[in-house]
């Protein structure tokens, strides 16, 4: 069984937030912090062997929070290329297995991922997160998967790999993956904050609804 002691958290944080329009998404405010922070706050007490940030033209500063940063040059090859980077600087390491995960998912909690680590079952774990219909990040991978995430391409990242492997299900609140401004608007209705005019709601109000969702 893997254990995180003996995994390197790899966090992709080199998207070109296309989609976002303007903008560094990532340090795009949400509650008291950084989007991108939520992530990194929730998985800090994990004991990961290792935290790599893969990164490319964002302001923050995940070296400071004990990443080990590792630039993207050329985000435009996809995510598969960031995964890339992140692998080989954790085979370096001479790591068990990855788990990744997106700085642009505010909401993954460290239950869910010691649940991915209990459905994991050796060096050639695939283990994904999942909403009940579609695989998708977090996902864990035991050393001998190593070579296949090198060998990915292009936007789809490991999708197809994740597709095989085990499906460990959270909410879909919990999975909620930010890459437009409207999806960052709806989350911030969600927890009552000010947007375009929107009346702030009670904290009573919005802590009732968040435990509703978790």
């Amino acid at each position: 069984m893997l254990k995180p002691d003996q995994t390197a958290l790899i966090l992709l944080a080199a998207g070109r937030s296309r989609r976002f329009n303007d903008g560094d998404k990532l340090a795009e405010p949400f509650l008291d912090k950084p989007l991108a922070y939520h992530v990194v706050t929730a998985l800090e007490r994990i004991p990961f062997a290792a935290r790599i940030a893969v990164v490319s033209g964002t302001e923050l500063d995940f070296a400071a929070l004990g990443y080990d940063v590792v630039e993207n040059p050329d985000p435009s090859l996809g995510q598969a290329r960031s995964l890339c980077f992140g692998v080989e600087r954790a085979r370096r390491l001479g790591v068990e297995a990855v788990l990744v995960a997106l700085a642009d998912m505010p909401r993954v909690t460290a239950a869910h991922i010691h649940r991915m680590f209990d459905a994991a079952d050796g060096p050639a774990t695939i283990v994904a997160s999942s909403d009940g219909v579609s695989p998708m990040p977090p996902a864990l991978f035991g050393k001998d998967m190593f070579d296949e995430l090198l060998r990915l391409e292009g936007d789809q990242g490991a999708r197809d790999l994740i597709l095989r492997g085990h499906h460990v299900i959270a909410p879909p609140a919990e999975l909620v993956d930010v890459d437009t401004q409207e999806d960052l608007r709806a989350l911030r209705e969600l927890y009552g904050l000010r947007t375009d005019g929107l009346p702030e709601r009670p904290p009573a109000l919005i802590r009732d609804e968040a435990r509703r969702l978790d």
